[in-house]
């Protein structure tokens, strides 16, 4: 079979109670379109009942598949598995709790072929973007504080690395994520400081969000690793950030 043109790479840990609905919402979206699509859940070494609930919603539904990552290395690790795995003309990544709606995909597809960008990545800070429900104030500051180190250190123009919603031109993701390492929630900053050390062109976009709970980001734990790792991604130059690693970060 030929490559489909949209492959969709959700990871997972511990998405139990919320990833049958977010598959179902995603399959009567996408089963509207025109355009051909598939839908890979990566599993992040889940304990619960994730990997059962997506095979059985995968049962008779050839356009999703599951990889089941184990033992758990991070966001980070499966994101870049799954889209190290998948073929298809444009390759994207939602997070499994659909804080971005599913048909905000459009939106970046009309960046990229409007601006002929490479990568079109959701934003939460811009004028045009609606926040329906938005988070507690103190993690809203704190991200805040968090963007304004990213573009200090990192990425000079970006407002919001962080959304989990971005889409990109096949050859484009796999030759940014080839030269990935982090596993964990840096990997989104490090993937857009790769991209424009290559010479990508990043089309932020305006999107709708709504604040889901249940968010796997400790901020006391993670946000002080998020910050070493961009402090060493800055460190590190961009001579070394886009060697390739050799193929470790491809799945198996």
């Amino acid at each position: 079979m030929s490559a489909p043109y949209l492959a969709l790479i959700v990871p997972a840990y511990n998405e139990e109670e919320r990833i049958g609905p977010t598959l179902a919402r995603i399959n009567e979206y996408l089963g509207s379109q025109t355009y051909t699509w598939s839908v890979t859940v990566v599993s992040d070494g889940s304990r619960d009942k994730t990997c059962e609930v997506v095979r059985g919603f995968n049962e008779d539904r050839p356009n999703f598949a599951l990889i089941d990552s184990q033992p758990n290395r991070g966001k980070g690790f499966v994101v870049r598995k799954g889209m190290l795995s998948t073929d298809a003309e444009f390759l994207a990544f939602s997070d499994a709790d659909l804080a971005t709606p599913i048909e905000e995909i459009e939106k970046l597809f009309a960046a990229i072929e409007s601006s002929g960008a490479d990568i079109a990545i959701g934003s939460r800070p811009l004028k045009e973007s609606n926040l329906e429900i938005r988070q507690p104030w103190h993690r809203e500051l704190l991200g805040r504080v968090f963007n304004l180190a990213v573009q200090t250190l990192g990425i000079r123009g970006i407002h919001d690395t962080q959304c989990g919603f971005k889409l990109f031109r096949s050859e484009v993701a796999r030759d940014v994520f080839e030269r990935c390492k982090l596993d964990g929630f840096g990997f989104d900053f490090e993937a857009l400081m790769v991209a424009r050390d290559l010479g990508y062109q990043i089309a932020e976009v305006p999107v709708r969000w709504r604040h889901q709970e249940g968010s796997k980001v400790v901020l006391l734990r993670d946000g002080p690793r998020m910050l070493r790792d961009l402090v060493k991604l800055r460190v590190m130059g961009k001579s070394k950030r886009i060697l390739k690693q050799g193929g470790t970060g491809r799945a198996d």
